[in-house]
């Protein structure tokens, strides 16, 4: 008998170890979401950080041993949760607009008032960046405590180069740290600054002609976004700093038709964007053209339920048709949500996917929409071992129980960064 091979870590004897394989060079689309490839008694080996075996436990047992084991019977196993869109640097909170909301105000109107996003500017601005910095680290320790493990950073809220700068800064030192990977999105057009509300065109050239060129420089960013929107930034003005950003090798990402049909889904397909995000009244011709140019939508069901709207992503209708579909939180002022269960969830009652659907979502679709796929977002050799081990025994409690956070145990990076519920500092 051969002996066996020592690794670090063995996860053994899920009840499902739901992979998402086979996906790793393109998202799920269609039926594929259906596919969660799923091993009923399934065990990894993990070494180094990475997944070197994943089978059924007694193949894994006969050929790996580890001194740290973890039994997983009577629990499901699945990848890292990737948090697609969020907004995760700033400072203050906006509690007192969700009366504004009740009594019927809507975004725009709260926005065109000096609150909303304006708001959280003035908040972020005032804020030093180590104030910003543990902030932010308490964020991430709920993000990964109810298991997301690799979460898409945007600026936006300091809509000055100093401020966007030191919101990235605080990005990329807390992806340093860890323990959740943090990808970093410049959002310098997130909304006009009140001392250029009757200038946008000056605006848009400052961003294009000194922001993008320092942020890229710098190595701030991996992604360029734009809220594409009537009355904020329109298609045009939108097309110049995203193809300002490409030329400078920061990928397209858009806010696209979120609270009217302006066309941001065409104009995702145009420049390339890797996602288009929220698409409540995103055309069907234009997401056609997105499905076309391989541009994945990021649908965010938390942000129509925080602004009381009563109109959510046509989720059925992509997947129908085609379009790779992943899932984010937007989690923000507006949007203050740390729980990623708590958006599959919704997924499931309000954009009427299901729970597979809504988890292939939420891994592989969203490690694309972050072009992460080749290294997280399914439990495959070679991968980054990133898991998740949840305290329920059908990958449909996902979805179905919510209100709780059922994460067990956290894997990052091989190593077990959270168990029995609690971070392991």
């Amino acid at each position: 008998m051969l002996a066996k091979t020592n690794v670090d870590l063995i996860i053994e004897h899920s009840k499902q170890l739901v992979t998402a394989r086979g996906h790793s060079d393109a998202p799920a689309i269609g039926l594929e979401m259906e596919d969660l490839g799923r091993i009923d008694d399934g065990a990894i080996a993990v070494n180094d950080g990475k997944i070197l075996a994943v089978e059924r436990t007694s193949e894994v047992l006969a050929n790996y041993s580890a001194m740290k084991t973890i039994d997983a019977s009577g629990r499901i196993v699945t990848p890292g949760f990737i948090d697609a869109h969020t907004h995760l640097v700033f400072a203050g909170s906006r509690e007192t607009e969700l009366e504004l909301k009740i009594k019927g105000a809507g975004y725009l109107e709260i926005l065109q008032s000096g609150g909303g996003i304006l708001r959280t500017v003035r908040d972020t601005r005032a804020a030093s960046k180590e104030q910003l910095l543990q902030i932010c680290k308490k964020r991430c320790m709920n993000l990964i405590t109810h298991g997301a493990t690799t979460v898409e950073a945007k600026s936006g809220y300091g809509l000055t180069l100093e401020d966007e700068i030191k919101s990235l800064e605080v990005v990329r030192q807390l992806s340093a740290e860890g323990p959740v990977t943090l990808v970093s999105t410049f959002l310098g057009a997130h909304a006009i600054p009140p001392e250029y509300q009757t200038r946008v065109s000056e605006y848009v050239e400052q961003v294009c002609e000194e922001w993008i060129p320092e942020i890229a420089k710098r190595k701030l960013a991996v992604f360029c976004d734009v809220f594409c929107e009537k009355g904020v930034f329109e298609i045009e003005d939108s097309r110049r700093i995203l193809e300002a950003g490409k030329r400078l090798g920061l990928i397209p990402k858009i806010h696209a038709d979120e609270l009217f049909p302006l066309g941001g889904a065409e104009l995702a397909a145009q420049v390339g964007a890797v996602s288009a995000d929220h698409l409540l009244f995103a055309s069907h011709s234009g997401l056609l053209q997105m499905k076309e140019a391989g541009v994945i939508a990021v649908l965010l069901p938390a942000a129509p339920l925080t602004l009381m709207l009563d109109k959510y992503a046509d989720a059925r209708r992509m997947i129908a048709d085609g379009v790779p579909v992943a899932l984010g939180s937007d989690l923000s002022p507006s949007c203050w949500l740390e729980n990623h269960q708590l958006i599959i969830a919704l997924a499931c009652y309000k954009l009427r996917m299901t729970p597979a659907e809504a988890i292939m979502a939420s891994t592989i679709n969203a490690a694309h929409a972050i072009r992460r796929g080749h290294e997280i977002g399914s439990i495959e050799v070679g991968k980054k071992a990133d898991i998740l081990i949840l305290d329920a025994d059908d990958y449909r409690f996902l979805g179905y129980r919510f209100g709780r956070n059922v994460i067990d145990s956290v894997v990052k990076n091989g190593h077990v960064v959270v168990e029995d519920g609690r971070f392991n500092a």
